[in-house]
């Protein structure tokens, strides 16, 4: 079947894109439509394909400043179409890539991490005192009426949703009065379970890893590890990283930067527990920690409560740094009884191979419907 992928923005390789990856790979024939594209920073399953963007691509600079363009996304996103005869559209989307218009009976089916936070349960987060400058918080509230209304409208032009998680389907029935079918998204197990358990969590220190956005709250870790005294590894960068790493940090917290891929596993392997402040949609850096063999450390929200158990961490119940600080109190205990082939073996329900074939599946469902209503559809 002939296949035209949607995604919202090609900048740079992180959840979202490894989704990408996973269908681009069970997909061969697929093209990609997106708003912008940086060349070279994606999988070589991704870049080896047709891209098309839209008029954003053009503007200097847009890959460095794309979110200030948020505005301009939908009409962007609309403005995009379709170069080829195909027989399904795919949209990967946590901003606005649902809402590309399909010709009219190409069904749409809509794999969605998230719907627009930033705009519904996280505007705050992104936009509230502190966390941006007066002119962009107030440019941010004059605009989100109005891409409220439009991402409510745009998800009525999607004839199926599936979703990463039971806790995004729970958005998309508040937020788009919309249900959804949920397949988790694939993780990399691969990689992260050729190192053997034995001698797991000897480096001694606890570690945190994703972008440095806002929601993510890795200040909950800074202020809570000065209190604890304790090691604490930090990898990643991003637009906050200005901010939390002004100052000389205190001897027990280590910024690494971005580390490469092929070092992670190593990192996961030996802390002694993966810290995970944010409340994510789903989140993959707790399985990742876990199929190294270590335990989380999570915030009790989300879709965390999905991926990690009673055996393979311990959360804490408000973002908070006492919060997290009293949860690390109790891992010194709770350390004691855990076992890490616990840990890969709950990591192991999430593989690339089950989100592929769940996908499929849910793309040849739709494909059965949609010939149905139409008799004289093509045969794929």
């Amino acid at each position: 079947m002939k296949v035209a992928l949607v995604h919202d923005w090609l900048v740079t390789h992180r959840g979202g894109e490894r989704v990408l990856d996973a269908l681009c790979e069970v997909l061969p024939d697929a093209d990609i439509y997106t708003l912008i594209h940086r060349p070279g920073s994606q999988s070589p399953a991704i870049e080896s394909r047709r891209i098309f963007t839209s008029f954003l691509q053009h503007i200097p600079g847009i890959h460095e400043r794309y979110r200030h363009f948020l505005p301009l996304m939908p009409r962007a996103i609309e403005s995009l179409r379709l170069r080829g005869d195909y027989d399904v559209v795919l949209s990967s989307s946590h901003c606005v890539a649902k809402g590309l218009r399909a010709p009219a009976g190409l069904p749409h089916l809509s794999y969605v991490h998230a719907p627009m936070r930033y705009m519904w349960d996280l505007f705050d987060d992104y936009f509230g005192p502190g966390r941006a400058g007066l002119p962009v918080r107030a440019a941010a509230h004059a605009v989100r009426p109005w891409l409220r209304r439009w991402d409510r409208a745009s998800a009525a032009r999607v004839d199926r949703f599936v979703v990463n998680s039971h806790h995004v389907a729970g958005k998309l029935r508040r937020f788009w009065n919309r249900e959804a079918t949920v397949v988790h998204p694939p993780v990399d197990l691969e990689r992260f379970t050729r190192l053997p358990l034995e001698g797991s969590g000897q480096g001694g220190y606890f570690l945190w890893l994703g972008a440095f956005a806002p929601y993510k709250r890795l200040d909950i870790a800074l202020e809570a590890f000065r209190e604890l005294g304790a090691p604490l590894w930090v990898v990643g960068t991003g637009q906050e990283a200005a901010r939390l790493t002004s100052g000389a940090p205190p001897a027990n917290i280590r910024f690494l930067g971005n580390v490469p891929d092929d070092a992670l596993p190593a990192l996961y392997r030996d802390a002694r527990a993966l810290i995970f402040t944010p409340e994510e949609d789903f989140g993959i850096t707790p399985l990742e920690a876990q199929a190294c063999g270590r335990p989380v450390i999570a915030f009790g929200q989300g879709g965390a409560l999905e991926t990690v158990n009673a055996r393979t961490g311990l959360f804490f119940g408000e973002q908070s740094p006492s919060a997290l600080a009293e949860a690390v109190r109790r891992f010194e205990t709770w350390e004691g009884g855990f076992r890490p082939e616990d840990a890969r073996a709950q990591a192991g329900r999430f593989s690339r191979g089950a989100f592929q074939q769940a996908m499929l599946s849910e793309v040849e469902s739709l494909l059965r419907v949609a010939r149905k209503s139409t008799p004289d559809a093509r045969a794929v």
